[in-house]
């Protein structure tokens, strides 16, 4: 049985399950008898239970139906690929981190570079930002008093620009050389009628899911399943969104549909609507072809978060996108789910307080006896998670699902409630992602997290009390889902507390070779990881040099040449494999303009070394264990630091 039979069967059979107890659960578990308080609560339970088993649902059938939606890359002659405007959007984003997007952009291939023109759209209007892109050969598109954020410094460019496609770009995504081959074909297949090519969101530094809970070896960005998951399966239905960097857009489709959308907090959300109601194709393709930052601290995440919860419910709601005719039933339902997903976080609280309410305060949500629980419950809980691993790829598992859910929980039900009855956010907010060495713990964010954990261990201790034999067993589904909250609000407070940021650049693996010059005498290497501010080589012969020592460092890949001066921070001799071989770490500087340039698209024209799926090896023993050993070294060393000692 090949393994997408195997996968198929499990998504039908979860289906089947799952149906089955949502069925038994809403006509014989309802505790109609205990009066109307338990009786709403056990139908919210029963709402957030459906909710949760209706969104993987539709993700399921996506999945089976997604093979037949993949367009291949078309093999297109050089001289029918057309002019493009290549747009960079920026608001207050700091020069430093707009001019590698910039630069990358001049490097991209295309048959003919006289047709790919390049403009920073600027709405604050910078005399710095002009010169950079001047210098870089880019244009300047400036636009003081913007009223409409994105959207109107979007169409502002576009009323100055002409070509028939227009690429867009965050100030801080920056595109590998490739990235117009990769899409720019999708537009000229006569027979498909493409609007919008979306490639994924990538990230070159580590998020905050990686970055505070000591995991950037073991799981990969969290935005992953979606940039990488659920917006390709949404080809399936023809909802892909547009996620508002890495795209090209064809302009007369655009132009259709009246340009950037101004009533949303998410106008490049909207966008991928109104391209589908407008009969366009909007097609989310796989290959990774850019990258940029991850939020950096917590306040701007959850900010985040709530700008894209209100952004896609204003969006849908502007669209009529559940109800109208032009779509599909299987897009309404894509865009149902689309919405119902920011309603999941709700859910998350309804399944940790249920249980709680239960355990502490014998408040009965579920009517039903224990067998009979057992019966209907757990071959739909088994079977989901099983379907869940086929689902994610191993991008995202079940418990990793339930983590990230718990972390935002407290913060998204407010905001979606708020946007879902009319109560607005107009307020278009740049998320901040400015890198510091900083400590990332944010206290105040834990205060809920707090709650819910003394919450559930006062939950345990009461409801195992006088408890022993039978009596154990029959509570064990409540201390199941008792102890399976607590894994996660656990994860939440290690999250919140944060961890030391040492470093402004992230250090990228890359094996290129390298040459470095000491007093004349010149040795060949590899380099093991790069960074804007610095190096790591390995080189079979080690010369002699001293901390604090400098140097010159020749890198070389079949792309990108760049000359730079190194200070020798660290140096060492290894003995691998009965060789003997040297380590040097060293700070780097670039000798002229053209090594700068040259060196940033070395260390950001490659796949990004972040893992890109799971470590299927890491328990939660291992997780829980390494970030207690890790806080507890990271406090000895603050400790040290500050003289104080350690006993």
């Amino acid at each position: 049985m090949t393994e997408e039979k195997k996968r198929n069967i499990w998504f039908v059979l979860t289906i089947i399950t799952s149906s089955v107890y949502l069925l038994w659960r809403i006509f014989f578990t309802i505790p109609w008898n205990g009066g109307v308080i338990q009786a709403a609560a056990g139908i919210i339970l029963i709402l957030a239970e459906t909710v949760t088993t209706l969104g993987m649902a539709e993700l399921m059938v996506s999945r089976m139906k997604n093979k037949g939606c993949e367009i291949p890359l078309p093999d297109i002659p050089a001289g029918q690929f057309p002019e493009i405007d290549v747009l960079i959007a920026t608001h207050n984003e700091p020069e430093e981190l707009l001019y590698k997007t910039v630069n990358a952009c001049t490097f991209l291939e295309y048959p003919d570079r006289s047709k790919v023109h390049v403009y920073v759209c600027d709405d604050g209007n910078r005399t710095e930002i002009k010169e950079m892109a001047e210098h870089l050969g880019a244009g300047y598109l400036g636009l003081a008093d913007n009223i409409h954020a994105k959207s109107g410094n979007y169409n502002n460019a576009l009323s100055y620009t002409s070509s028939p496609l227009i690429a867009t770009f965050d100030a801080d995504m920056i595109p590998r050389r490739t990235f117009l081959m990769k899409t720019v074909p999708y537009f000229l297949i006569p027979e498909k009628r493409i609007g919008l090519v979306q490639t994924p969101q990538s990230f070159y530094n580590q998020d905050l899911f990686q970055f505070n809970l000591f995991s950037e070896r073991y799981i990969p960005n969290e935005q992953d399943f979606f940039s990488r998951e659920i917006n390709i399966l949404r080809n399936a239905t023809n909802t892909a969104a547009y996620t508002g960097s890495n795209t090209v857009i064809l302009r007369s489709a655009l132009e259709e549909i009246g340009g950037f959308p101004y009533d949303t907090v998410t106008e490049d959300f909207e966008v991928s609507l109104r391209l589908q109601k407008a009969g366009y194709i909007t097609y989310a393709s796989s290959e990774v072809q850019a990258a940029g930052l991850s939020t950096t601290t917590v306040e701007s995440m959850i900010r985040q978060r709530v700008r894209w919860a209100r952004g896609v419910i204003q969006s849908i709601r502007n669209t009529n996108a559940v109800f109208t005719r032009k779509f599909t039933v299987a897009a309404r339902l894509s865009y149902l789910n689309a919405y119902l997903y920011w309603w999941s976080f709700l859910c998350r609280m309804v399944f940790i307080l249920a249980p709680i309410m239960f355990a502490l305060f014998g408040f009965q949500l579920v009517e039903c006896g224990f067998w009979e629980l057992l019966l209907f419950w757990l071959p739909s809980h088994l079977s989901y998670r099983a379907a869940m691993e086929y689902l994610s790829t191993n991008i995202r598992n079940i418990r990793w699902s339930q983590i990230i859910d718990t972390i935002l929980a407290p913060y998204l039900i407010i905001p979606v409630l708020l946007e879902s009855v009319g109560i607005r956010e107009k307020k278009f907010t740049v998320t901040d992602k400015k890198k510091k060495r900083i400590n990332t713990a944010s206290a105040r964010y834990l205060i809920p997290h707090g709650i819910l954990i003394a919450l559930t261990v006062v939950s345990i201790l009461h409801f195992i009390r006088g408890k022993y034999g039978m009596a154990l067993v029959y509570s064990s589904v409540i201390l199941f889902w008792l102890g399976y909250n607590l894994t996660g609000l656990v994860y939440a407070v290690f999250f919140m507390l944060g961890r030391e940021s040492r470093r402004i650049s992230d250090r990228i693996g890359a094996e290129e070779k390298a040459e470095i010059w000491v007093r004349g005498i010149c040795r060949a290497g590899l380099t093991e990881d790069v960074s804007e501010e610095g190096i790591g080589l390995r080189m079979p012969e080690m010369p002699q040099i001293n901390r604090g020592e400098h140097f010159r460092v020749v890198v070389t890949t079949e792309y990108y040449r760049a000359v730079m001066y190194g200070v020798c921070v660290y140096c060492r001799r290894e003995n691998e494999e009965g060789e003997t071989r040297g380590f040097l770490a060293a700070r780097v500087f670039p000798a002229e303009e053209r090594d700068r340039r040259n060196w940033l698209q070395i260390i950001h024209d490659r796949e990004h070394s972040l893992p890109t799926e799971i470590d299927p090896w890491m328990t939660i023993y291992d997780e829980v264990d390494r970030n207690v050993r890790r806080r507890w070294e990271q406090h000895r060393r603050q400790k040290r630091k500050n003289g104080e000692g350690v006993s």
